[in-house]
């Protein structure tokens, strides 16, 4: 019983190192990219009119929500508030059973 826990924490453990690996590299590789963009763009025109910066914004969207999943940050929707609204909907399905019955 003893080794099940630590091996399940083992394992959630290394999922979790895996998922902030994954995000550090897709990082990387977007900071590379959008420098090498921003080459192009300067060659081209000297970034007279800085295209690169669309696909900065766009890549960063994505990279931003990458992030929000891979470090849990859950600002409006966390675990407290799955909590809170659990008990309230069984606290209302009580009361709910308790006035049929009456």
């Amino acid at each position: 019983m003893e080794t099940e826990k630590k091996d399940n924490k083992y394992f959630k453990a290394n999922e979790r190192v895996a998922q902030i690996k994954k995000f550090y590299s897709s990082l990387m590789f977007y900071v590379i990219f959008i420098v090498m963009l921003a080459g192009i763009n300067y060659y081209t025109n000297q970034l007279r009119n800085p295209w690169f910066l669309w696909a900065a914004f766009g890549c960063g969207i994505g990279i931003f929500f990458k992030a929000l999943k891979t470090f849990q940050w859950t600002p409006f929707m966390g675990k407290d508030w799955e909590d809170r609204k659990m008990k309230e909907f069984m606290e209302k399905e009580e009361k709910n059973n308790q006035n049929n019955w009456n």
